[in-house]
């Protein structure tokens, strides 16, 4: 009797680890925010909804337990105490791990530091990249707005060319790293946010180059998708 009461305590054990397992545990802390709601969302098609939220009254730590059926793009956002909705926010690839973002009040999304994630930290490293053409971006709206009203076309042409040429250096880096990462779920997320408009071949390269699981994930299959409505379009055009 003892013998099995031992092997049935064993076996919920072992079935409550594996739904912790199964779950994103997300625990973090925001530092300065002493009253307010945390939101947890996500993109439900096109639409930005509320998955899940917590009241913050005196402590800046929080915590969320979310079942991730396909690892994918989340979003933490701050509802401060007036009722105003922070316009920064904390974009994280989650998974189902345990998982912690660490921030601040004063520069919410731009301060934090997110853990637990194998997606997120190729992401994070993709951003980097990211930045880099957009302050180059910057530079040439800038370079425009200093012309003013000044007619030149030469300027005018030479400006547009820069800017179709940094935008397909772009393209090129997304693929190839989307590529470099084929066996990571952010693969065909970065194709579907960063490099839509390329070449069709070119998507259809990263995609052929993902492995089974990947293709079979949530991005993988919108990709597919993606790539099979430019073709129908492609064909009438």
């Amino acid at each position: 009797m003892r013998y099995l009461f031992t092997i049935l305590i064993f076996f919920i054990s072992f079935i409550s680890c594996s739904t912790d397992s199964d779950k994103m545990n997300l625990t973090g802390t925001v530092k300065g925010l002493k009253k307010g709601t945390l939101l947890l969302q996500k993109f439900d098609d096109t639409l930005l909804v509320t998955v899940d939220s917590m009241i913050v009254d005196g402590s800046s730590d929080f915590a969320f337990s979310e079942k991730i059926v396909s690892p994918e793009m989340y979003y933490l956002y701050v509802r401060l105490k007036d009722g105003t909705l922070r316009d920064d926010r904390i974009a994280f690839f989650a998974e189902n791990h345990p998982m912690h973002i660490q921030t601040n009040l004063k520069n919410f999304g731009s301060a934090a530091i997110v853990k637990g994630s194998a997606n997120d930290s190729i992401f994070r490293e993709f951003e980097k990249l990211r930045q880099r053409y957009v302050a180059k971006n910057l530079e040439y709206i800038s370079e425009r707005f200093k012309k003013g009203n000044n007619n030149n076309d030469s300027l005018e042409m030479d400006l547009n060319r820069k800017q179709q040429s940094l935008i397909k250096s772009k393209y090129f880096t997304t693929i190839n790293f989307a590529m470099n990462h084929s066996d990571y779920e952010v693969a065909p997320y970065l194709i579907l946010s960063e490099a839509y408009s390329s070449n069709l071949k070119y998507l259809d390269t990263v995609y052929q180059s993902l492995s089974p699981k990947i293709k079979d994930s949530k991005y993988g299959k919108e990709l597919e998708s993606f790539i099979e409505m430019r073709k129908k379009s492609d064909s009438i055009l």
